[in-house]
């Protein structure tokens, strides 16, 4: 069955990526469009228009790399297309894609993030992190505050 799918794959487009390499991506479907966001080493994100294959937003408030990207399901339930960021700056970012805009900053851990996840219920509402500092951190995306860490993970 793998050989079927493998013969039968084809590559369907190449987006002309960022100057570095690219560590996450994010794709969204919205009002019969398709959208795809990634993130890369370069400090960046990029918001492709998948239709077009032409790149209609870029975002570089980041100091260092960019570790993983989400489209956030709470904000487009306000009509309103925000990307969600997490960097080697120990930082997660909210960008507006219409406005250009940094809508809100997250601190909190003490080493790079990771990895992002917005929850399954209450809208997206809540947020999680993953960091080098060896703790996961839920987030309330609607107050912006830290609401637990959770703690147990050790070096090896």
């Amino acid at each position: 069955m793998f050989e079927t799918f493998r013969s039968s794959s084809k590559l369907l487009k190449i987006f002309p990526a960022q100057s570095r390499a690219v560590w996450s991506i994010d794709y969204l479907t919205l009002d019969n469009s398709q959208l795809l966001c990634s993130g890369s080493e370069d400090n960046t994100i990029c918001v492709w228009d998948m239709e077009t294959n032409k790149q209609i937003q870029s975002f570089n408030g980041h100091s260092m790399c960019v570790t993983c990207v989400k489209f956030s399901s709470y904000y487009h339930i306000y009509n309103c297309n925000v990307i969600c960021s997490s960097s080697i700056d120990k930082t997660i970012r909210f960008w507006d894609i219409k406005s250009k805009q940094q809508l809100q900053m997250f601190n909190g851990h003490t080493e790079w993030i990771s990895g992002i996840e917005f929850s399954s219920f209450n809208g997206g509402r809540y947020l999680c992190s993953g960091s080098g500092d060896n703790t996961i951190r839920l987030w309330d995306v609607e107050t912006s505050k830290s609401l637990y860490v959770f703690r147990g993970h050790e070096n090896i």
